[in-house]
């Protein structure tokens, strides 16, 4: 069967691992290494598709799929024609599991094998995601990209207890696999996990290889740690991953942290800092941050876009 997602190696970094590449999906082609905007709720917030596709050259975005599931709800975007149709965006999409949503929620979710129950943080209605129950939502979604349910633990989280979140977010990862069906359509991402313990994050790696997905992420960091400890994960989790398949690190948007993070090899990046900021009245600029509603821009009549 042809995959819906591959990966094109053109050139890496032999003293560093960052490398050039391009994944090849039913939208379009990424050059990579990229940064995904993020449209959490189909729509990147501020801004158009056309300024996305013109001003910003974005080549994919990212939308949430807890959000998309609790409004306006999956089925509904799949009547539409699914979220290319929906958010009028004929370029490339990730859809998350959801996960970090769900586990952000901390009293509002109870896990268990087989998924997790939470209230909605809308109006506290009860829901259960299960590893197949989000894998049918985003096939309803119909993103390009789709992640699998994983499970992000707190940064301290003691060794126990990440080992045995680890080990049963490749247990969803396997469950979540044996219940994709559009292979042709949809490409199905793994998560890696194991907090900051070293050896953790070599076993989720070599269990998640094992599942022959198309392509594999990077959880679990960027969670507060100081970053001395993302970065030492990060250096050490990168070059485990197939040189073959897109590299994704979740949640990083910095500037610094998106050098580090292409230095080290990986292909993919997303954050909601860049739009949530700028609606905030912060701009990121080659000369560092502008925050607008500072008293000394009161008369700079020069636009953003001279800054740049």
């Amino acid at each position: 069967m042809k995959k819906a997602v591959t990966y094109e190696l053109l050139h890496e970094c032999k003293q560093t691992g960052a490398r050039r590449g391009v994944i090849h999906t039913p939208h379009g082609d990424i050059q990579t290494p990229v940064f995904m905007p993020v449209g959490t709720q189909a729509t990147v917030k501020s801004m158009t598709p056309e300024e996305l596709k013109q001003e910003v050259k974005a080549e994919i975005i990212l939308s949430n799929t807890y959000h998309l599931y609790l409004r306006p709800g999956s089925k509904l975007v799949k009547e539409a024609g699914g979220l290319h149709k929906f958010m009028k965006w004929d370029r490339p999409i990730l859809t998350d599991s959801g996960g970090f949503q769900v586990f952000s929620l901390g009293e509002l979710r109870t896990i268990s094998e087989e998924g997790v129950e939470f209230k909605s943080h809308l109006d506290g209605s009860r829901h259960f995601f299960s590893p197949e129950s989000v894998m049918k939502t985003e096939e309803d979604l119909g993103a390009d990209i789709i992640m699998a349910l994983d499970e992000c633990v707190e940064h301290g989280a003691s060794y126990e207890y990440t080992k045995q979140s680890m080990e049963r977010t490749t247990r969803w990862a396997k469950r979540c696999k044996e219940a994709h069906t559009t292979i042709d359509k949809q490409a199905l991402f793994g998560i890696i996990q194991g907090g900051f313990y070293k050896d953790l994050r070599q076993k989720s790696v070599k269990d998640l290889i094992e599942l022959d997905l198309p392509g594999y992420a990077i959880g679990g960091i960027s969670v507060g740690e100081p970053k001395e400890e993302f970065l030492d994960i990060l250096r050490y989790t990168a070059p485990l991953m197939p040189k073959d398949k897109p590299r994704y690190l979740m949640g990083v948007g910095t500037p610094d942290y998106l050098i580090e993070a292409a230095i080290a090899g990986i292909d993919m990046c997303d954050c909601v800092l860049p739009t949530r900021i700028a609606r905030n009245g912060t701009a990121m600029t080659w000369n560092g941050k502008v925050v607008v509603r500072n008293a000394t821009y009161e008369r700079d009549f020069r636009s953003i876009r001279s800054r740049m």
